[in-house]
């Protein structure tokens, strides 16, 4: 009789804590034709996982070329693209039917792949071969090969589609591609072992992280000129740009910390400890919030930009790298090379003292071997 006043007592207080949870849980329901993938290449296992969004379980896993590294999505388009450095090529994903549609070649060790604003080119800095490809992506083809510095490591287009920017990791020098005449416009020296790059909103400026001289470049786009080498910590490797264009976060990989640029003044205002080893960022779109992967202690920092502190340090799998955030904002995809898992943060306003925690992680899942890059797409079928 007691276990069974105990039932009738508990079970309003289970029902409404288990419909509060399914409520929390459900994604916003954007209709059947409403699509969001996040795509990872997986490095040793020739293949890309396609993760729906929807659901976070695993829709597809892809068969690509050899050594997949980046991939970049089209915002025009419904397509993905897929960098194969070990097979010398791109590999064209339709993203409706998650398989591949192309294959393109290209030149010697490709690792990074840039789309143009108006979707209609893509450009890859080929590492071994000293150029950058350009491709035709409405009639999927090569264009030409452009010659650059030594050991490109990226090229990054301008939002206006004007300028490609491109790292060249061999000789500490960064080349600018005039778009309309497809030839290189400029070499301008910066700093050693300069990779990662990021462009401005209104493409007046690039900045390009140096990892051999703890430094970052800053660089007139419109003069093709060297403004400023700025000092930050050691080993820049990212370069996290607020979608305002107002600062820059540096993660620097051997400093355990981020930099923090103010991009109109070219001064860097401040530094602060994240974790060991951080690797990429990310920042929000409203501009409020950084995510940061740190390699070294398997967790994510996250910082508060309005506040200027470090809020949260959260676990995750081994080796976290890669970072994605969902359409929504809401989720917050962690790649983590070495446990080949993504792990998937759930970002929420707790609205009484018994609901978990702004953060929370949601679920593992399993992709491939030597995860590497992730990107995310989102469209409704019938519009490109």
């Amino acid at each position: 009789m007691r276990k069974l006043l105990l039932i009738i007592v508990l079970l309003p207080i289970l029902g409404g804590l288990g419909w509060w949870y399914l409520h929390e849980r459900q994604l916003t329901d954007y209709g059947p034709a409403y699509h969001e993938y996040a795509y990872v290449t997986n490095g040793k296992s020739n293949t890309v996982t396609a993760i729906d969004l929807r659901t976070f379980e695993i829709s597809k896993t892809i068969k690509v070329g050899a050594e997949p590294t980046g991939i970049a999505a089209n915002r025009r388009k419904n397509e993905v693209y897929v960098v194969n450095a070990g097979s010398n090529n791109i590999s064209v994903i339709d993203a409706e039917r998650n398989a591949v549609a192309a294959t393109i070649g290209v030149h010697g060790r490709p690792f990074f792949i840039d789309v143009s604003a108006d979707g209609k080119r893509a450009y890859v800095a080929n590492s071994g071969s000293n150029n950058v490809s350009v491709i035709d992506l409405e009639r999927r083809i090569l264009l030409g090969n452009i010659r650059v510095g030594i050991a490109p490591g990226l090229a990054r287009v301008s939002p206006d589609d004007q300028t490609v920017v491109v790292s060249n990791r061999g000789d500490g020098t960064i080349s600018t591609i005039d778009v309309s005449r497809l030839a290189v416009r400029s070499t301008i020296p910066v700093c050693p072992q300069p990779e990662d790059i990021a462009v401005l909103p209104d493409s007046s400026k690039a900045f390009i992280a140096c990892a051999g001289s703890s430094q970052v470049a800053s660089v007139d786009l419109r003069n093709d000129k060297l403004l400023a080498l700025l000092d930050v910590g050691k080993t820049p490797v990212n370069l996290a740009l607020k979608p305002d264009g107002g600062e820059m976060i540096v993660t620097c990989f051997d400093a355990d910390g981020i930099s923090i640029v103010e991009t109109t003044t070219n001064e860097v205002g401040a530094s602060y400890l994240v974790g060991t080893h951080p690797a990429r960022g990310v920042v929000t779109a409203d501009n409020s919030r950084l995510y940061v992967s740190n390699f070294g202690s398997n967790t994510v920092a996250v910082y508060d930009i309005d506040l200027g502190k470090l809020i949260a340090t959260l676990p995750v799998g081994t080796r976290p790298d890669g970072l994605a955030l969902s359409q929504s904002q809401n989720y917050l995809l962690v790649l983590n090379s070495g446990s080949g898992d993504v792990s998937v943060i759930q970002k929420r306003v707790p609205k009484k003292k018994f609901e978990p925690g702004e953060y929370s992680l949601l679920t593992m899942i399993p992709v491939g071997v030597q995860p590497n890059n992730i990107v995310v797409k989102s469209f409704v079928l019938g519009q490109h």
